[in-house]
């Protein structure tokens, strides 16, 4: 039984220009001691994906249309209700948020910031707590932790603050860790530092782990499965080694055909051409028909959805005939 299943979540923002389908029915599972991957192009439903879960959308605009998350094998995480999610939000699920600047508050210091979760849910006193958050702090490589956390964000380089958010997400030892692009900021040695530690938690505590981002390099490092996100829905999901040696989906073959590293020096580097759709417009047919230009666009679908389906053994993608040509 997976740790966090989540079936057909659709959630979607109710705007002056229409219903913008950001989540447009996606289903996937985590189970303990795993680490799934959520790739996708910025405005793919991702971190969306991920805030309705925890209940962090703003509401209106926004509102979770249909679908279930099933959290430990009793607990609906989008029917549960405020009172129950504030008992798993930041203790149970903890979260690196993708932007630190907004998520600190600027008025407190670090260290007020880092042990209330330990005051919260671990009814922890000031002094174990303070000192629980000097050694998270150590932990992801802030220097000089115990002077550090008397500060404020804006004493901290933007590398910093987002290690500052990773040690919050981590104090509470939390079952699953939700990353919303938790290396962006970082250089790589300190990125190396940060998946170092995410494994020995894991490693340790058995941490479920939701990651997600854009870089295919870090998936490739850390993640078991991989589901690759398009225009609010699921196109590709398989194992990461099988993704990786046999992509299918004319998406997945162009995220991975627009990494540096996989082009030939001197040519000119590959981008796919145009912006993902208008979420807003009711796309009947594929919705990355527009742009695809490896597979075959002439066959892709235009009047009908493409069912996502298991196209080979533990490897599903949407069954688009331009797409997997």
């Amino acid at each position: 039984m997976p740790l966090l299943e989540v079936n057909n979540l659709r959630t979607y923002f109710h705007t002056r220009n229409g219903i913008v389908r950001a989540v447009d029915g996606i289903s996937f599972s985590v189970d303990k001691g795993k680490t799934i991957g959520i790739v996708g192009e910025s405005g793919s439903g991702k971190s969306v994906s991920c805030y309705s879960l925890l209940g962090l959308l703003p509401m209106p605009p926004g509102k979770i249309e249909s679908g279930e998350a099933i959290f430990d094998k009793n607990t609906d995480l989008l029917s549960c209700g405020e009172k129950v999610l504030r008992t798993v939000r930041g203790k149970r699920i903890g979260m690196i948020f993708q932007d630190p600047m907004t998520s600190l508050n600027p008025y407190m210091r670090i260290a007020d910031q880092i042990i209330e979760p330990l005051r919260l849910h671990m009814e922890m006193d000031k002094g174990t707590a303070l000192e629980k958050a000097i050694h998270a702090l150590d932990e992801v490589g802030i220097p000089e932790p115990d002077n550090r956390i008397t500060m404020y964000p804006h004493e901290f380089s933007g590398g910093m603050r987002q290690r500052v958010m990773i040690a919050m997400a981590l104090i509470t030892n939390p079952e699953i860790l939700i990353a919303d692009e938790p290396t962006t900021a970082l250089d790589v040695t300190i990125q190396k530092q940060i998946l170092d530690l995410i494994k020995k938690r894991q490693k340790e505590l058995g941490t479920a782990v939701i990651f997600i981002t854009h870089d295919l390099a870090v998936i490739s490092e850390i993640c078991e499965d991989v589901n690759i996100m398009y225009a609010g829905r699921i196109v590709e999901k398989a194992g990461a080694n099988e993704l990786f040696a046999n992509p299918r989906h004319a998406y997945t073959r162009s995220l991975l055909k627009s990494i540096p590293a996989n082009q030939t020096k001197g040519e000119k580097l590959y981008t796919i051409p145009g912006l993902p759709p208008d979420t807003s417009q009711i796309i009947p047919g594929c919705a990355f028909r527009e742009r695809n230009q490896i597979g075959d666009q002439n066959k892709c679908l235009t009047d009908s959805r493409p069912e996502f389906k298991e196209i080979e053994p533990n490897h599903w993608a949407q069954d688009c005939p331009g797409c997997l040509s």
